[in-house]
């Protein structure tokens, strides 16, 4: 069935990439396994929007968690979210039943929405580095130094710039022609996967793709390495046991998530360039882990790990419970 599809959809005509229909294979070579992928999917979807929606209503109703960090946070669960409809809808869809066509304005939409919010996600969890160390090494300057318009002001730098150095990438594929065949061996339009398809010169769009990678990652994780260090500085200039343990553990949440996002999207970036001998549907498995992975478990880690937001969780059913056996007497 693919092959058929690949083989209708071909352009020997070098159609452009504006009048082409693409198809998503899902993963190849696990054909058999895709109903029991959409499980775990499904279940992970499932996760990060109740996580979410939980984290965004319990911090806009809680006035005591209108403070700069759960502020980020909130950023980060909205940022979570979209990019979790941006992918989950056509992943089900496609493990399902097999709907992986998909139009090329939706392909370079999907492309692009998705890889701007791993970017704006990326700038998030740097401010929130930047939250910590201002936190602990500038504790006397804290509430001056974040005021709402700055946290204001880094939520518009976040999504500028991960729309402005995704913005590129659109055109240039859009230049690129497809004369071979319009099936995608993945579970999303990824950029790559994408531009191997193409025919021509297809040098500026990895460069470019590696490079804006680099600029995000790479400085992002610099900057994120940097602050910590600064902070260990800090602590261990701190007399007392006490104090430096609970100076550390202001940073747990925040160091659990950097490693549940950063983890999967480094393992997935050097195997794809680098791991040429690994199987295609380990690629896949590890991109799509890179997408699904982190949504679900960080409002997971911040409601486990942060008391303020678990008491405020609590709180927040408890009323419910109440309020419902108030109604039913």
């Amino acid at each position: 069935m693919p092959r058929t599809l690949g083989q209708t959809m071909e352009s020997p005509n070098h159609t452009n990439l504006d009048s082409s229909v693409f198809f998503l294979l899902g993963i190849p070579g696990l054909e058999q396994f895709h109903l029991w992928f959409s499980l775990p999917v499904f279940c992970l979807g499932t996760a990060t929007i109740v996580g979410n929606m939980i984290i965004l209503v319990v911090v806009a109703t809680e006035p005591a968690l209108h403070k700069p960090v759960y502020l980020f946070l909130c950023m980060l669960s909205t940022i979570d979210l979209a990019a979790s409809f941006s992918t989950v809808p056509k992943l089900l869809a496609i493990l399902w039943c097999g709907a992986g066509h998909i139009s090329a304005s939706a392909c370079l939409a999907q492309m692009f929405f998705i890889r701007a919010f791993c970017m704006m996600e990326s700038t998030v969890l740097l401010a929130m580095a930047f939250d910590r160390y201002v936190a602990i090494c500038h504790p006397l300057r804290y509430a001056t130094i974040l005021t709402n318009t700055i946290i204001a002001r880094i939520g518009v730098v976040a999504i500028v710039r991960g729309s402005m150095l995704m913005l590129p990438c659109p055109f240039l594929i859009g230049r690129l022609s497809f004369c071979q065949s319009h099936v995608i061996p993945h579970t999303y339009c990824e950029h790559m996967a994408v531009v191997k398809l193409a025919c021509g010169d297809t040098r500026p769009n990895c460069v470019y793709g590696l490079t804006a990678a680099l600029m995000v990652i790479g400085v992002d994780l610099f900057c994120i390495g940097l602050s910590y260090v600064l902070i260990a500085q800090a602590v261990l200039l701190l007399s007392s046991h006490e104090a430096q343990s609970k100076a550390l553990g202001t940073c747990g949440s925040h160091v659990c998530v950097i490693l549940i996002s950063y983890t999967p999207a480094l393992f997935s970036f050097f195997t794809h360039r680098f791991g040429h001998q690994v199987p295609l549907h380990i690629h896949i498995l590890l991109a799509n882990a890179y997408l699904l992975f982190p949504p679900a478990l960080n409002p997971m880690v911040y409601g486990v790990k942060t008391r303020e937001i678990r008491e405020r969780v609590v709180k927040v059913f408890q009323r419910g419970q109440g309020t419902g056996i108030k109604a039913s007497v």
